[in-house]
């Protein structure tokens, strides 16, 4: 069976995340949507996504192809109802579409854009959950992260803890390699999963769910509360509640961040905060790219929305609802705006323009950081959402 997960119906809305990846590649819970859809495959997915970033994809046809929704979470039994398919039907709830089966020749009309016809419609018989929205990555990673708890930990054995931390509650799962010291950790909040190698220095208190990937590290006294995840080589101190940080960002000092989604990539400086409720407590709205205005949340809580290849400088404060593109670079004293487009560079009193040369440098240092070369591949993605968001400043 050949699994392609499909995002161009919904891509926009995860604009700055999804100039830089498939909305498969956005971690919500433990793992990426595209992780866990490949654990009840039990093999790799492809991608269909926009032609730009489909360069860095796979993609491969057989005769017969399921192109399943990104978006959507899956469960043992919405697999069985796509595995169940006949070629040329719709997996349906309501109008959402959650799959299709498709021959090789509908399927390349598929990806080309072209309109599907006679198809015949399944309406799915069990709910769904998905993402829609950018806020929907840290407001539903709640319950994303107690499911990728439960499939991660199935069937496998824990670490012990060592003696030296409190412990409150039985939900804990502690990965080979990991180092926790000194720590409080409760679990009767939800769970709190501790990846391989990660490491959880001294005096830190954690209240699930909670979850650090493989190589993550919280620094010393840090206060986590749930349901936060750090993402694979993240380093976080301070405080945080309710975030989600991708993979490869860095927030190692104090300062607060709440209710916010971080990137790959990403640095907050010293003392950074954001602000997650507004001084009237109204609703929050945030900046969407793909309707070029500000829409409603629904959220009374929400905070920061920061895109790849970011960073802000010491005591940087961020408003309610703060939309950061794609490699900005933000500092200086008082609030910048609540919608920083890409490759932008300064502050409350002002941006320029971050010229593509001096980014592509500093993504080159950063990398370098972590033994990573920045590849003519990342030289023209990048490139080219500098090209696609220049209109933005």
């Amino acid at each position: 069976m050949n699994y392609i997960l499909f995002d161009k119906h919904i891509r926009e809305n995860f604009l700055p995340f999804t100039y830089t990846r498939s909305v498969a590649d956005i971690r919500c819970g433990i793992l990426t949507m595209r992780e866990k859809w490949e654990a009840y495959i039990g093999s790799a997915a492809h991608t269909d996504t926009v032609a730009y970033l489909q360069n860095i994809y796979t993609q491969e046809l057989n005769a017969q192809n399921y192109f399943i929704a990104a978006n959507i979470f899956p469960d043992m039994y919405v697999m069985q109802e796509i595995n169940a398919l006949a070629s040329n039907s719709v997996l349906k709830n309501g109008e959402t579409v959650i799959a299709y089966c498709l021959t090789e020749s509908d399927s390349k009309q598929f990806i080309a854009g072209g309109e599907l016809e006679n198809l015949q419609t399944i309406q799915s018989q069990f709910q769904i959950a998905s993402i829609n929205h950018p806020w929907d990555i840290f407001s539903k990673n709640d319950n994303a992260l107690r499911d990728d708890f439960n499939l991660l930990t199935a069937n496998k054995n824990s670490q012990f803890l060592s003696k030296t931390n409190t412990v409150i509650g039985t939900d804990i799962f502690i990965a080979e390699g990991a180092k926790v010291e000194a720590s409080i950790l409760n679990a009767t909040t939800g769970p709190i999963y501790i990846g391989k190698n990660a490491e959880v220095m001294e005096g830190c208190i954690i209240r699930g769910p909670f979850a650090m990937c493989d190589n993550a590290q919280l620094k010393m006294g840090a206060k986590i509360y749930g349901a936060t995840t750090l993402g694979p080589n993240c380093k976080v101190g301070g405080e945080v509640n309710n975030a989600v940080f991708f993979a490869n960002s860095s927030k190692a000092h104090d300062g607060f961040i709440g209710n916010s989604v971080i990137g790959e990539w990403c640095n907050l400086g010293a003392d950074s905060n954001n602000s997650n409720l507004k001084n009237n407590y109204e609703e929050v709205k945030l900046w969407s790219e793909a309707k070029g205005t500000f829409v409603k949340t629904g959220l009374q809580f929400c905070g920061l929305m920061m895109a790849d290849h970011s960073k802000c400088g010491i005591n940087t404060m961020f408003n309610t609802g703060t939309v950061v593109g794609v490699s900005a670079n933000i500092f200086g004293a008082g609030f910048p705006r609540n919608f920083i487009p890409s490759y932008s560079w300064g502050g409350a009193s002002g941006f320029t323009e971050y010229k593509i040369d001096k980014a592509l440098q500093t993504m080159k240092l950063v990398f370098a950081r972590r033994n990573k070369a920045l590849s003519q591949r990342d030289i023209d993605l990048f490139t080219k959402v500098f090209e696609l968001t220049s209109g933005q400043r």
